[in-house]
């Protein structure tokens, strides 16, 4: 494999792994027992793969560096997530597991930003550095924050 196909399939992977854990947090009923803990097999599998590559990332910046200082912070955050005990009834694991999928999902922001990747938000795929882009705004999802990022200039052109 080269240098370029790795990093697409760990985009690729990345990008899952947000959409998986940002769809378990938005989910409107309680999920079955079992969906839930394979969730939590995948969520955590994700977050053991991504804490050693932040922690690389992160130590190559200053020591004053602000977002890799926020980046082992998250990290420490997850770790004590993933140190949480099973909750009792469906209702305490589903609340568990998503703070696991939220840990998830700032990893994979503090991962694409040490690292310098940029996802297209309307293909998901890598913006190269010589690839066209422009920013885009995403509308307000649940819990209020704004979501902006950047598209592929093709893609912009083809949405609207």
């Amino acid at each position: 494999m080269n240098a370029t196909h790795d990093t697409e399939a760990l985009a690729s992977t990345v990008v899952t792994m947000a959409s998986q854990a940002t769809w378990f947090i938005e989910q409107p009923t309680l999920l079955g027992h079992q969906t839930v803990k394979s969730f939590e097999a995948d969520f955590r599998a994700f977050i053991e793969q991504m804490i050693p590559q932040i922690e690389k990332l992160a130590a190559a910046q200053s020591a004053d560096d602000v977002a890799a200082n926020v980046a082992l912070a998250a990290i420490a955050e997850a770790r004590s997530r993933m140190g949480e005990p099973e909750a009792a009834g469906l209702q305490g694991e589903v609340e568990r597991v998503e703070r696991l999928a939220r840990s998830v999902v700032s990893l994979v922001g503090h991962h694409d930003s040490l690292a310098g990747l940029r996802m297209c938000l309307l293909c998901d795929r890598l913006i190269d550095g010589d690839d066209a882009w422009e920013p885009y705004d995403v509308g307000r999802p649940p819990g209020g924050a704004a979501r902006s990022g950047r598209v592929h200039a093709a893609c912009a052109t083809r949405c609207r």
